[in-house]
């Protein structure tokens, strides 16, 4: 009996030992270290998707849905454009003003129609070719919602694609970005690049460096060097971002640029690992955009002045709510400050809520009009405790496409108008 006894104690010893070395399909996946989105609340997310939550379902399959059509896209890259950036390195970035367009029919003498005018609101559609904005923004579209969907499913078919278009745009030696904006926004005959181009990487750049932050976690395929390489390019864009002249120019812009540029840099410096930038930048904010950008009612003024008024409000809101989730993470809760006149982020999205439920039209000048853009920002204010957010949340119009605010709880600019 003593001998059975101890070999049924080693047996069962041994049994343990094994399932534990056995990853288990419901062992807790690690938190990512995002900059923007939550990665306790995306590794509890996780979690309830392991254990089949149905509430899950659907945001899932349209999040795989969307990842799905990357798998056959791709990779893009800076180099394959028609014509090099004007500085002739065809490793720079390149993009063309959106709202300017040519005042004369282009000839021999005057290929471009030059001099070029501006109609804001209305999209020239030669930004769309010849230049490298479409491409970055498939670039930065793909690596999140297929980062996102290996985080959640574990397929690495999605890992190895978001590796493969980031390896091909930021790292390769031969097709590789170089870190900087110094030809954004050009505008023909005028321009070589503007400082305001750099809104083409801060609207939507904070989702790779997420979408980097999932893939740390184990992804297959996302290599050290992989991740050391973007750290280094990352590294390299702060300091332009800080030190160069079109960086402290877009950092003194008084509107969205303004907002956008900050909650860049914070994102940035987050990721980089200098957490002091990041919660400075943060708590600047408050006097510095929030104070004179937000009215007391909750209007944003300079943004309603816009033919897309509505865009560019809920664009600006996009920017503050990415920003008060960087600085959950440096210990500053943006959504409690309140200016000297009563100003405040909370306001400001519920000042659009009559329009966001459609209780009411929105009265200020707006080309093409889209309920479903405040959804994100919405949620976001909901989820900060926003009571009149929570009780608008039932009343939202679904993007196309589906909502995901469950899987990504960051807001996007779910109308963009890419300028």
């Amino acid at each position: 009996m003593r001998g059975r006894s101890r070999a049924a104690v080693l047996l069962a010893a041994v049994l343990m030992l094994g399932a534990a070395l056995v990853p288990s399909a419901h062992a807790a996946p690690r938190a990512p270290d995002t900059a923007v989105l939550d990665g306790a609340r995306l590794q509890q997310t996780k979690l309830r998707l392991d254990r089949g939550d149905p509430r899950l379902r659907r945001p899932l399959e349209a999040l795989t849905a969307r990842a799905d059509t990357w798998l056959d896209q791709g990779p893009w890259t800076v180099v394959d454009k028609p014509k090099p950036a004007p500085g002739g390195d065809v490793h720079d970035y390149l993009s063309q003003a959106p709202y300017w367009w040519p005042s004369q029919p282009p000839t021999a003498d005057n290929p471009w129609g030059c001099p070029y005018v501006q109609r804001d609101g209305q999209r020239n559609p030669e930004v769309d070719s010849g230049t490298d904005r479409q491409d970055v923004e498939k670039v930065f579209d793909s690596t999140y919602e297929l980062s996102l969907a290996w985080y959640y499913t574990g397929k690495r078919v999605y890992a190895e694609k978001a590796g493969q278009v980031l390896r091909t745009w930021f790292l390769d030696p031969d097709t590789r970005m170089n870190p900087n904006l110094n030809h954004a926004q050009f505008i023909p005959c005028k321009y070589d690049g503007r400082a305001i181009g750099i809104i083409d990487f801060s609207q939507s750049y904070t989702s790779v460096v997420d979408a980097l932050a999932l893939l740390a976690t184990g992804a297959p395929g996302w290599t050290r060097a992989d991740r050391t390489g973007m750290a280094r390019w990352n590294s390299a864009f702060l300091d332009w971002l800080k030190n160069s002249d079109f960086g402290r120019e877009e950092a003194a812009a008084a509107n969205n640029h303004g907002t956008f540029h900050d909650m860049q840099l914070a994102a940035l410096a987050y990721a980089t690992g200098d957490r002091g930038l990041a919660r400075r930048t943060v708590l600047a904010a408050r006097a510095v955009r929030i104070d004179p950008q937000i009215a007391a009612d909750g209007s944003q003024p300079q943004e309603l002045t816009r033919t897309r008024s509505w865009h560019y409000s809920t664009f600006d809101l996009v920017a503050y709510t990415r920003l008060a989730a960087i600085g959950r993470h440096v210990g500053v809760d943006l959504w409690a400050y309140r200016g000297p006149d009563g100003q405040s982020v909370r306001k400001a999205v519920d000042y659009l809520l009559p329009a966001a439920t459609g209780a009411a039209a929105w009265p200020y000048p707006e080309l093409e009009f889209h309920r479903y853009a405040a959804s994100d920002i919405v949620h976001a204010a909901a989820d900060a405790g926003d009571r009149a957010a929570r009780r608008a949340a039932a009343l939202l119009e679904a993007p196309p496409g589906g909502d995901l605010w469950e899987l990504r709880p960051a807001a996007e600019q779910l109308d963009s108008i890419a300028g």
